[in-house]
């Protein structure tokens, strides 16, 4: 089963206070809803932090699997940093954050053209602020002490466009490992859709 978080997709965004333990809750309210003994949340991105936090809420879940997201669990910054570099660009020039600057961070040299333009076009149905309050709660949320209550097994499967912290990320997940697929950026589902699904299969398969 898929679902969009809110304000994402196609799910509600009239929301005007987004927290992680809203989108916590809402896969929670997912999870109950298909009432199944086992569940393993897949997250990519901004999603995996989520999961992560869902995770506690749910008894149901027996592992996580984060796509490209918690790459270094000791990576921080501060409410400066962020409003300085990610929210005064899109307050100021969201078209031109999306077109120029989120690709540096989002793509390499052979993300296809026509990712770029998918994923260029998808962010640009929204409004900068709306936006901003997208992204606020997993800046403003320290997912090291949810981290640390983990107990379930944890799987990554990273692009290599960036590294993979292990061992920051083990102080603080007690079963974390990862598995990379290389020369693709920060969706390698849409860049190598049948590498990244039969690499999904495999770790999914080994945590049943």
């Amino acid at each position: 089963m898929q679902l969009d978080l809110a304000g994402h997709g196609k799910s509600d965004a009239s929301r005007q206070d987004w927290t992680s333990e809203q989108y916590a809750n809402d896969i929670k309210a997912v999870a109950d809803e298909i009432h199944s003994s086992d569940i393993i949340l897949v997250g990519h991105s901004m999603s995996g932090a989520y999961v992560l936090e869902a995770a506690l809420k749910i008894p149901q879940v027996k592992a996580l699997v984060l796509i490209d997201t918690l790459k270094d669990l000791d990576e921080s910054f501060t409410e400066e940093q962020v409003e300085q570099f990610l929210f005064t660009h899109y307050r100021n020039d969201f078209k031109n954050a999306v077109e120029n600057i989120l690709p540096q961070y989002l793509f390499t040299e052979k993300t296809p053209v026509e990712v770029k333009e998918r994923l260029s076009y998808e962010f640009l149905q929204n409004e900068a602020e709306t936006a901003v309050n997208l992204l606020k709660p997993l800046y403003k949320t320290d997912f090291k002490i949810i981290a640390e209550q983990i107990q379930i097994p944890v799987v990554a499967i990273n692009s290599d466009a960036s590294p993979t912290h292990l061992e920051n990320n083990r102080k603080y997940l007690k079963d974390y490992d990862y598995v990379t697929i290389s020369e693709v950026g920060h969706y390698p589902m849409l860049e190598k859709p049948d590498e990244f699904n039969a690499l999904l299969g495999e770790v999914i398969k080994k945590l049943i």
